[in-house]
């Protein structure tokens, strides 16, 4: 597995690095036969240390872990048991999941797709925009693919891409949408409805209920 350690103000030493491949194979080695990539960040609050570990597990699988402590290694070791108990969590319920299944259904496969994050604009009002995103689209002079504010293939101005990454898109049952946007703590996910093959968008609403678009129901 690939593991990125990085540190805002926060010195992350070889022994500290150690620790986090340790305990990151430690815990996946449990759940997948091999994950992809893990980025741990560390950071300081006050008087405590914080610590956000992301993992790419393959199979369109993201999970996501945090944690504080007195020390970098203490924050570490809570976002891991994080990660931990959610991903047992997860497993359970798919095996539960599995077991009501019709025989004859169709593995779960994914189409990939491309995910884009854009700048604000700068008559809208300022967003934070996570400092974590990787920029793998940086042309060769530093300045980012669509950084020159042209309009898009639809005519319209979208604002500066700042990062393009693929991404994949399952086919799953709703319920297996929302285990996974559960595991990966994301806001939203789009899959493709096992049953009628439409595309369909599950996200958390603000009143921490599950939301569900479903073309096909219109």
């Amino acid at each position: 597995m690939h593991i990125v350690v990085a540190g805002k103000q926060v010195e992350t030493g070889e022994a500290l690095k150690v620790h986090v491949a340790e305990g990151l194979n430690n815990v996946t080695k449990k759940y997948f036969d091999h994950a992809l990539e893990a980025y741990v960040t560390f950071s300081k609050n006050r008087a405590f240390f914080a610590c956000t570990v992301d993992i790419h597990a393959g199979r369109g699988l993201s999970l996501r872990g945090q944690g504080e402590g007195p020390d970098a290694h203490r924050a570490f070791d809570e976002a891991a048991a994080h990660i931990a108990k959610r991903l047992r969590r997860y497993r359970r319920r798919v095996n539960e999941h599995a077991r009501n299944q019709a025989p004859d259904r169709l593995p779960a496969t994914a189409e990939t797709a491309r995910s884009v994050i854009l700048a604000q604009a700068p008559d809208e009002p300022d967003e934070t925009i996570d400092p974590d995103i990787l920029l793998d689209r940086v042309t060769d002079d530093g300045i980012a693919d669509g950084q020159d504010g042209q309009d898009g293939a639809d005519g319209m101005d979208h604002g500066t891409v700042i990062a393009e990454t693929p991404t994949e898109i399952a086919r799953l049952t709703v319920s297996e949408a929302v285990m996974r946007m559960d595991l990966g703590q994301m806001p939203v996910m789009m899959f493709r409805n096992q049953a009628s093959g439409q595309l369909n968008v599950v996200y958390r609403r603000s009143d921490g209920h599950v939301g569900w678009i479903d073309p096909q129901a219109s």
